[in-house]
């Protein structure tokens, strides 16, 4: 079975991304209406696609000079202006949609689709070809993914799953998520210092009759897993390279370092 490699090295300082092991990423960056994490302009560096959902352009607007106070809030937001707004349109500001609109920011209105999710909506934007990323080493990061209302982070655990071929990582200034499918298996390459030691493996979807892992406090050894039974949830990683099969696809989630 081929192997899938992780790491979270688009949250380190420096700008040096690959190794032998883990070609660099082509990074897209979508952000929610959720409060911008602490390292927000780190990833908008990184990203070479960053696409708003909906009221995610309020956050960004209001968000982005609070990371540069010694700087002009009207400078900050026109150097930190999106590519694409997208969504039903239902919580962007009126003056955020105009101020963006006049900056020649694409506003692309998606309220005739009430069947799919805002994120949902981007997600398939980035991945639709129309525009210039290396779709084989893409990966999605998603700012404002979790936090708020529980329906809305089910929402957003539900498109790693409608596109559980895309690399989509749900990111918070406290953990950050992925999906790891059963087509693979899994190495994951820990970054201590940004990320750990508390983590989780998260059968949703379905249950898992056989999951093995290494690297962990408590390792899994075929081991079946269901809500209403045992979840790995509260471990610790003990290794830097984690190893992960299941027969069905996991959540991966891991804790992010707050800055010292």
């Amino acid at each position: 079975m081929e192997v899938m490699r992780h790491a979270s090295t688009f949250l380190l300082p420096s700008s040096s991304e690959a190794t032998d092991d883990l070609p660099s990423s082509v990074h897209a960056l979508i952000i929610l209406n959720q409060r911008l994490p602490g390292f927000a302009p780190l990833l908008w560096e990184r990203a070479k696609l960053r696409v708003c959902a909906d009221g995610g352009a309020n956050r960004l607007f209001d968000g982005m000079p609070e990371f540069f106070l010694d700087d002009d809030p009207g400078e900050v937001r026109r150097r930190y202006k999106p590519d694409l707004v997208i969504g039903d349109m239902d919580s962007i500001r009126a003056e955020v949609k105009d101020y963006y609109s006049d900056l020649g920011v694409k506003i692309l209105d998606e309220s005739h689709d009430q069947d799919t999710t805002d994120l949902h909506k981007c997600v398939a934007f980035v991945c639709d070809g129309q525009h210039i990323l290396e779709k084989s080493n893409l990966c999605i990061l998603v700012l404002g993914a979790l936090g708020g209302r529980f329906d809305h982070e089910i929402g957003n655990i539900n498109v790693l799953h409608r596109f559980s071929n895309m690399r989509i990582i749900l990111l918070s200034d406290d953990c950050l998520i992925y999906l790891l499918p059963k087509t693979h298996r899994h190495e994951i390459y820990i970054e201590p210092s940004v990320e750990g030691p508390h983590c989780g493996l998260i059968p949703v979807g379905a249950p898992s009759t056989c999951t093995s892992t290494t690297g962990l406090q408590w390792n899994l050894s075929e081991t079946g897993m269901h809500f209403g039974g045992l979840v790995s949830t509260s471990n610790i990683v003990r290794e830097a390279k984690i190893t992960v099969h299941s027969d069905v696809d996991l959540l991966w989630t891991i804790s992010i370092r707050k800055p010292s």
